[in-house]
């Protein structure tokens, strides 16, 4: 998926090419449907399959950061998409996670890893990587694959903080997040 309404891929002797789609939903209707199939085409669907719909801006997330969500899921059913089974699209409360917390399954966690802020992604994740045998009484069967568009509406990045010398340290590059967070628990960014 590129800016522009273009996708880029390589066919199977390594050719580049790029497909001009006339409008955006058209674009993220096509990627949708080679996540698909790629699954469709899996003899065993054993990781997560991610599709990029909208790239999204500025740094990709990382375990430690803390995002808003809104998303729609679905059953994977007889080779496609089946019956919504979860949404907080239509709502006025976005899903708020800390990746690597394990709040949320672990199909996610993987999943989202690199998301930028306006990103959207549509993911199929195998039961294994989901609910497994258990499922969800009255929403998910046991051992379903799931599919979900995912977006990310706020981020907050692991904060920087100063290391001993003064010196300016990102989060990221130490073992302990910063203990201080701003106001509101999101930045602008």
């Amino acid at each position: 998926v590129q800016p522009n309404n273009y996708s880029t891929f390589y066919d199977d002797q390594r050719q580049n090419w790029s497909i001009m789609f006339e409008s955006e939903k058209a674009a993220m209707d096509f990627s949708k449907q080679v996540c698909i199939a790629k699954c469709n085409s899996s003899p065993v669907l054993d990781s997560v399959l991610s599709q990029d719909l909208l790239l999204g801006e500025g740094q990709g997330v990382e375990g430690g950061d803390s995002l808003e969500i809104a998303y729609t899921g679905w059953l994977f059913q007889n080779n496609g998409l089946g019956q919504v089974f979860d949404s907080n699209v239509n709502k006025d409360k976005l899903l708020r996670l800390r990746l690597g917390s394990g709040k949320v399954i672990k199909g996610w966690e993987e999943g989202m890893m690199g998301m930028k802020k306006g990103g959207r992604r549509y993911l199929i994740i195998p039961p294994a990587w989901a609910y497994g045998a258990q499922g969800v009484a009255g929403r998910v069967p046991p051992d379903s694959t799931l599919v979900f568009e995912v977006e990310v509406r706020r981020v907050k990045l692991v904060k920087e903080c100063s290391g001993s010398d003064g010196q300016s340290v990102s989060s990221r590059d130490s073992p302990a997040p910063s203990p201080v967070p701003n106001s509101d628990g999101f930045s602008a960014d």
